[in-house]
């Protein structure tokens, strides 16, 4: 092995963000099967619902908003973050029964390494713990799914605007707690 020269390892690819798949919320929307739309009005976009949110199926229509916490391409984007905060600000109780389900598609939208669709599912899980009782304490045994790809990013320093940023993942921990 004399005069052998060693180059160096591969990247890992560890911290690009990965190419989006397209969502289960998309194909339902695509295929006109949620009761929500974009209203455009005078005011700027808002949703509409097609039917009355204290009659929706929370086991059904929030964990496929929740999928939608991936998209990152208008309308899906838009519908999917008003449309979590919608069902999350009038749930109450309801919530609870479906936090299972909303596992995977939180981790989903953790594991895009995308800092827009991360900042934004961190702020859907302080809204979601803050919006009925007891659902901070049933997400503590889901907490080793959920953060594991925020702690990759947990020492990156960036100017993220008004994205959260470690101080506010510090608040969203006590929050749970």
């Amino acid at each position: 092995m004399k005069n052998s020269v060693v180059g160096a390892p591969p990247p890992t690819g560890v911290f690009q963000k990965r190419p989006p798949k397209p969502t289960t919320f998309r194909v339902y929307y695509e295929r006109r099967e949620l009761p929500i739309s974009v209203d455009h009005n005078n005011k700027g976009n808002a949703i509409a619902w097609k039917v009355d949110i204290e009659k929706l199926d929370y086991q059904y229509y929030l964990p496929l908003l929740f999928h939608g916490l991936c998209e990152t391409v208008y309308p899906y984007q838009f519908l999917a973050r008003e449309g979590i905060r919608d069902m999350l600000n009038r749930g109450g109780p309801r919530i609870l029964p479906v936090l299972p389900k909303l596992i995977i598609p939180i981790r989903n939208a953790m594991n895009t390494k995308n800092h827009d669709v991360m900042c934004t599912t961190l702020r859907v899980i302080q809204h979601l713990v803050m919006s009925a009782e007891g659902i901070g304490v049933a997400l503590v045994p889901y907490l080793k799914q959920i953060l594991p790809v925020f702690n990759l990013f947990k020492n990156n320093k960036r100017n993220l605007g008004d994205a959260i940023e470690s101080v506010d993942f510090a608040m969203l921990v006590s929050i749970i707690q």
